[in-house]
C-alpha cells in the first residue's frame, strides 16, 4: 500500500514539475516577443510612454481612437473632456485620464512626423 502511494505522490510531482517547466517555457517566449514588438516600436515611442506613463494603445483605447489623426483625435478629446466634466456631474479623475491620453497621442503624432522627415532626409541624401 505504501509502495503505490510513494509511485502516485512521484508521478504526481513530475505532472506538476513538467507543467511548471512548460509554463516557464512560455512565459519566457512571451517576454522576448514583448521585448522584440517593443523594440521594433521605437526607441521615440518607448521613451513617450516611460514619461507620460501611458502606452499608445491605452491612449488609444480612452480616446476610442483607431488611427492617429488630428482631426479624429481632437474630436474625441473634446467630446470625452466635456462629458467628464466635474460641473455636469462627470468624474475628476476620468477627465485627467482623457487629457493624458491626447497628450501621449499628441506626442506620438509629433515623433512620427520626425521619424518621416527624418527618412525623407534620408532618402533625399541618397540620391
Amino acid at each position: 500500500m505504501a509502495k503505490y502511494l510513494a509511485q502516485i505522490i512521484v508521478m504526481g510531482a513530475q505532472v506538476v514539475g513538467r507543467a511548471f517547466a512548460r509554463a516557464l517555457q512560455q512565459e519566457f517566449a512571451a517576454s522576448q516577443a514583448a521585448a522584440q514588438a517593443r523594440s521594433r516600436a521605437g526607441q521615440h515611442s518607448a521613451a513617450a510612454t516611460s514619461i507620460s506613463g501611458m502606452s499608445l494603445q491605452e491612449a488609444q483605447q480612452i480616446l476610442n481612437i483607431t488611427t492617429l489623426t488630428p482631426e479624429e483625435i481632437q474630436k474625441n478629446y473634446e467630446h470625452l473632456y466635456k462629458v467628464n466634466d466635474k460641473e455636469v456631474g462627470g468624474s475628476f479623475y476620468l477627465q485627467s485620464k482623457v487629457v493624458r491620453a491626447k497628450e501621449r497621442l499628441d506626442e506620438e503624432l509629433s515623433i512620427q512626423a520626425e521619424d518621416k522627415q527624418r527618412s525623407q532626409q534620408q532618402q533625399s541624401t541618397e540620391t
